[in-house]
């Protein structure tokens, strides 16, 4: 599967149009990352924790996007995008989109 945040793939035409597709994922905050989280602060430096909840979420919602894209027959999803948002104030949604479509390369006319 083609994964890009442009609206082409270079070296190929889209032949076909499936759509818009989608993931999320919303995940609560976890005690102990909090916990570490405001020791951090009182030192500065990146927040590990964090990072990895949000590396965690990004590769769900992206996981659950692409399994979208392969239920309608694309084989590339373009112009991607991710966006987050506070559901609740210990939870937030990562949320992962873009449009499925089928390619082929571009000399194979």
């Amino acid at each position: 599967m083609i994964v890009t945040n442009t609206e082409t793939v270079v070296g190929y035409r889209i032949v076909a149009l499936k759509g818009l597709v989608q993931g999320n994922t919303v995940r609560a905050k976890h005690v102990g990352r909090d916990i570490a989280a405001g020791l951090k602060n009182l030192v500065g430096g990146e927040l590990k924790g964090y990072t990895e909840l949000l590396t965690e979420s990004r590769r769900q919602a992206l996981e659950r996007m692409l399994g979208q894209a392969q239920e309608l027959g694309a084989n590339a999803v373009i112009n991607v995008r991710f966006t987050t948002s506070a559901i609740t104030e210990s939870a937030a949604e990562l949320y992962a989109y873009g449009t499925a479509v089928v390619v082929e390369p571009a000399d194979a006319a």
